[in-house]
């Protein structure tokens, strides 16, 4: 399998440009030039940056010159400190993955999806030629499987556009289910020789959002540990998340979750982006900061081994905060051997 050069070993910067307070306080303060450089001393070589759209646009869709400042400062740390960078729409005009259900119809709206264009459009124009450090990211994962169709139409038109000004930059797209790698087979076969298969990697889901506020039938004192065996995992899964999380279990029989879950999911990705002679990369991948740190390390150290495995690149989610931060308290007894396998 193709790798994708220059983006083995990363982290994402969540929470900075996006789902977060969108305020001129905010952006200056929660990253600087300082968390950069800290980053490249743990020997990675990419950020992720999300970004959300209301950092670049109003309203009614004019652009907002101090937004796109701070996606040129993240650019220039980068370059300083020897990173290459991942520009990820995080969530646009009438679409967020947090909030689909309530979203304001983007896959139905052509009004929407204009705007979507026009915005990669944009980023094209002003970042098209750097592409020897920075890959476009269409947008982070869609959630409803029953869009995979149109999602496909708009991700052409988006690259067709972005191919306009950026002819050989590097470009990620994930599939339905929130970027589930089950899910990668029904993308349309690569447009082109830069085009990167995407998939987001939070499984088991139940051990890696243990308690999470945010799961609605999740009790906030639930704990499991990792290694686990097979069956407890599916069997929580299917009570506390919607039945796309325990999709991924269709067709697996195994006595332990462990590496060989791993393994399994990650062997018939790479079959595939073989197949289709295309890259993969892991955007995001962590254990929510409610998890005891052993099991948090186990989990890690196996997923970190199977990556390098099949040789694929990744960013761990996140930096700071968002209760997933690794430079946060809960995971300092881990810290030093945390980033080693990142």
């Amino acid at each position: 399998m193709k790798q994708f050069t220059g983006y083995m070993k990363g982290i994402n910067l969540g929470g900075w440009l996006s789902q977060c307070k969108h305020s001129k306080q905010h952006y200056d303060t929660f990253i600087s030039e300082k968390d950069i450089e800290r980053i490249s001393s743990w020997g990675l070589d990419h950020i992720r940056l999300p970004v959300d759209y209301e950092l670049l646009e109003t309203d009614n869709g004019e652009y907002i010159e101090e937004g796109f400042k701070y996606i040129d400062d993240c650019l220039e740390w980068c370059k300083k400190y020897g990173l290459n960078m991942i520009l990820d729409l995080h969530k646009t005009a009438g679409y967020s993955f947090d909030e689909s259900e309530t979203s304001m119809g983007f896959f139905e709206s052509e009004q929407l999806q204009n705007r979507f264009i026009a915005l990669w459009h944009e980023f094209a124009k002003r970042y098209g030629k750097y592409s020897d450090r920075l890959t476009f990211e269409l947008l982070n994962e869609i959630v409803d499987k029953n869009v995979t169709q149109i999602w496909n139409r708009i991700a052409e038109r988006a690259i067709k556009t972005i191919r306009q000004y950026a002819p050989d930059i590097n470009i990620l797209i994930g599939g339905v289910n929130n970027n589930s790698i089950s899910v990668l087979k029904s993308l349309d076969m690569p447009y082109d020789e830069h085009i990167v298969y995407n998939f987001h990697f939070y499984e088991p889901t139940v051990f890696t959002h243990q308690s999470a506020y945010w799961v609605k039938d999740m009790p906030l004192d639930f704990t499991m540990p990792y290694p686990n065996e097979f069956t407890e995992v599916v069997s929580k899964t299917k009570e506390f998340f919607p039945p796309m999380h325990s999709d991924i279990f269709t067709d697996v029989s195994l006595d332990k979750m462990d590496k060989s879950f791993f393994e399994k999911l990650f062997s018939e990705a790479v079959q595939i982006a073989e197949e289709r002679n295309t890259s993969l990369y892991c955007g995001e991948y962590g254990v929510i900061a409610k998890a005891d740190v052993d099991s948090t390390l186990n989990w890690y150290s196996d997923i970190n081994s199977t990556f390098e495995k099949f040789g694929i690149g990744r960013s761990a989610w996140t930096y700071k905060e968002m209760d997933f931060g690794i430079i946060d308290e809960h995971y300092a007894p881990i810290f030093e051997k945390l980033i080693k396998l990142l």
